[in-house]
């Protein structure tokens, strides 16, 4: 039945229908069409990347015979900011204390660093939870997520002490926020008379 009904379909058009055998169907490779030339020519002619990797000091070397493939990680001078003031926060040196001795049950120290679980301990600083759930609410390639999904996705990296409560206080004074998103209600229905006064 599910091919008659596609060669119903297909019958009022015109065309030759091939079949290949699984041999002979095979995807094109994307590193066997791209010779080096056009890899090169592509790194050479956008002047802005040019620039800016010759700010970061960042060389682009293509072997005689072969590719190499390369991942450049970008960090956040942000995270820097946190792991630097973690001492400048009372409460987070109550729980340093508490893995000295033993008794931080979620809390662990990497590389002088304190971590709850897998999340780095942002401390009560104003400026940098400001800057954090600014960076993670405002920015052009997250566009104003609600509530929900600005803790989950922020929950995943850091944690602090009343965290859920802050980034709701934080959207609740967005003002793009107010202004776009709409509410969820049921319509009101059809309009109903008034009594009539006796």
């Amino acid at each position: 039945m599910r091919q008659r009904r596609w060669l119903e379909l297909l019958k009022d058009y015109t065309l030759d229908i091939k079949y290949h055998p699984s041999k002979a169907n095979v995807v094109a490779d994307a590193f066997s069409r791209k010779p080096k030339s056009v890899i090169a020519s592509l790194l050479t002619t956008n002047s802005q990347l040019l620039k800016e990797l010759d700010a970061l000091q960042i060389e682009v070397i293509l072997p005689a015979n072969q590719y190499q493939i390369a991942a450049l990680q970008v960090t956040s001078p942000m995270v820097g900011g946190i792991k630097e003031r973690q001492k400048d926060d009372p409460e987070l040196m109550k729980f340093s204390k508490k893995v000295e001795e033993g008794k931080g049950q979620d809390f662990s120290f990497k590389d002088g660093v304190l971590w709850f679980q897998y999340c780095l301990c942002v401390p009560n600083i104003p400026e940098l939870k400001r800057d954090l759930l600014k960076e993670a609410h405002d920015s052009t390639l997250v566009t104003h997520p609600g509530s929900t999904k600005m803790y989950q996705d922020l929950k995943r990296h850091y944690w602090w002490v009343g965290m859920k409560r802050e980034i709701a206080d934080y959207i609740a004074r967005c003002l793009t926020c107010q202004r776009i998103k709409t509410e969820h209600q049921k319509p009101g229905g059809l309009l109903q008379p008034l009594p009539i006064p006796v």
